[in-house]
């Protein structure tokens, strides 16, 4: 039987984690992110799966070998996780290994899925990281800390401070809990937040990035100014960069080549429909 922790037992989970795998694993057991967690034993679990709090996928840990989860989890997701996720407007199962190993049980516990594969990549910091390729944006864009101040926005000086909410929702369970454990910049145009990189998922001192550009000014190098931003000053912190995106995401990879980062680790992402 497959059974959901409580989150004051989730260090239990602790030896299944890959030290070199999935920063959003890691960030979830360590309480600093939301995310369910649910394993073969309750006292002794040997694999679990991580349901991530943004619903941006399921983490397979642990043993992937193990006969007790594989054997039930079909049955799991469909009589249990797919009802809830179907509520909440999920259509896909995302599932990823914590290690390669799981791969090759992904595929083989979900044969008869109609799954697609996708490559992500990982980028962070390079040996030789140098503070020297500084994006130029033109002087109408105005480079902000997201703080505590800009956050509340007392004086509606920014329009669309909603966006910001509900960006910083998606990952954190509170914006205190943002404010404590990461950190992030943004770029104003005309009283709007148009681009925004910030700490999305935290695991000790590594911080996943998450950036997003607003549709009509794109192609302008926002993006890559606040995440130049960002990587700037969790270099001087101390902080560890950890920049996920898919292969197929030109841009994207762009953007973390052109601020310094370097490809350190690949995996594979499946998704198939919760019929």
């Amino acid at each position: 039987m497959i059974h959901e922790l409580d989150k004051a037992e989730f260090q239990k989970c602790e030896p299944l984690v890959n030290d070199e795998g999935n920063l959003e694993v890691k960030a979830v057991i360590e309480g600093n992110n939301p995310g369910r967690v649910f394993v073969d034993c309750i006292d002794s679990p040997r694999t679990g799966l991580i349901w991530l709090g943004n619903h941006d996928g399921f983490f397979f840990i642990g043993d992937e070998e193990n006969e007790v989860l594989n054997n039930q989890i079909n049955e799991f997701l469909n009589g249990v996780i797919f009802p809830e996720a179907k509520r909440l407007g999920l259509s896909n199962f995302i599932a990823i290994g914590n290690h390669s190993r799981w791969e090759g049980t992904i595929e083989k516990i979900f044969v008869n899925r109609e799954m697609q594969v996708s490559n992500q990549k990982v980028y962070t910091l390079s040996t030789n990281y140098k503070n020297n390729n500084v994006p130029f944006i033109q002087e109408d864009y105005k480079v902000l800390k997201i703080d505590k101040e800009f956050y509340i926005n007392e004086s509606d000086v920014i329009d669309n401070i909603g966006f910001l909410h509900s960006k910083i929702s998606e990952f954190w369970s509170s914006p205190e809990d943002f404010f404590v454990m990461g950190l992030g910049y943004c770029i104003v145009h005309q009283n709007k937040i148009v681009s925004l990189c910030f700490s999305s998922f935290v695991a000790e001192n590594v911080h996943a990035l998450d950036i997003e550009t607003i549709e009509d000014h794109q192609g302008n190098k926002l993006g890559q100014k606040a995440a130049h931003c960002v990587v700037n000053e969790m270099v001087r912190e101390g902080i560890i960069p950890y920049w996920d995106c898919e292969e197929a995401n030109k841009p994207s990879n762009a953007v973390a080549q052109n601020i310094g980062l370097q490809n350190y680790l690949n995996y594979l992402v499946y998704i198939f429909p919760m019929d």
